[in-house]
């Protein structure tokens, strides 16, 4: 296995995938965006490089030759919290519920384009090195400081329910992030209404209503269709601490 590289400001990102041509094309395209890149072709050798390279994100692929990538997710877990993309071709909402809620911090489905990956990437990164500060969030039309508990519209301030902020800052933290639907439940109404979808949907469409944010167009809150919620205002130099 490759050792790794000089340390430089660019993140490191470990690519754990068993096709050759993928790992090839992620790490030319990686490197391509200034990332340092370092790969391993089965679960075993993703595992002892996340040890000892401790990347800054890792890729992670569920088809390997040894290890489910799922069973992967779950031990690297008990021990990082290391950003982890998955890729894959299983493509149901379960299987996206499941790999969410086993410790992923977001997916990509097989093929993939390379663009849509690198936002994502982007993100995560952001969050990672974020401060333990709560982040303010200011495009010039919504502002939302959740030090202090603020949000304002076009400079007004928007009345919201408990709930509706408390979803609001949620999504938020998670910036880029899916936020699952179970997840999103659990921390707002508790553990005995993961099944009841239908306060989230009330809940979501009151909170877009007061941010002027059109479902079928959004500019703050994006629906991952029977998976969950995504907050997509968050562009570099938006998010601050």
């Amino acid at each position: 296995m490759p050792t790794r590289e000089p340390a430089t400001a660019a993140a490191l990102i470990l690519v754990v995938d068993d096709e050759p041509q993928i790992r090839k094309f992620l790490d030319i395209s990686l490197r391509a965006q200034g990332y340092r890149v370092q790969t391993a072709d089965s679960g075993q050798a993703g595992l002892t490089a996340a040890a000892e390279i401790s990347p800054d994100l890792v890729i992670l692929d569920l088809g390997l030759p040894d290890i489910d990538g799922g069973e992967l997710l779950r031990e690297l877990r008990q021990w990082s919290a290391t950003p982890v993309i998955v890729l894959t071709v299983r493509a149901s909402e379960t299987e996206k519920v499941r790999l969410l809620d086993a410790g992923a911090n977001d997916y990509v489905t097989k093929p993939f384009g390379i663009q849509e990956l690198m936002a994502r990437i982007r993100a995560l990164l952001r969050t990672r090195g974020d401060s333990g500060a709560p982040p303010r969030f200011d495009d010039g039309r919504l502002q939302v400081d959740l030090a202090r508990r603020e949000v304002r519209l076009d400079g007004k301030p928007v009345a919201l329910a408990r709930k509706e902020y408390a979803l609001l800052a949620l999504l938020i933290q998670h910036a880029g992030r899916v936020v699952t639907q179970p997840q999103l439940l659990r921390e707002l109404w508790g553990p005995t209404h993961t099944e009841d979808t239908h306060y989230l949907r009330v809940l979501v469409g009151k909170l877009r209503q007061k941010l002027g944010d059109d479902a079928a167009d959004p500019r703050y809150i994006a629906t991952e269709s029977g998976v969950g919620l995504r907050f997509i205002g968050a562009n570099p130099g938006e998010m601050a601490r």
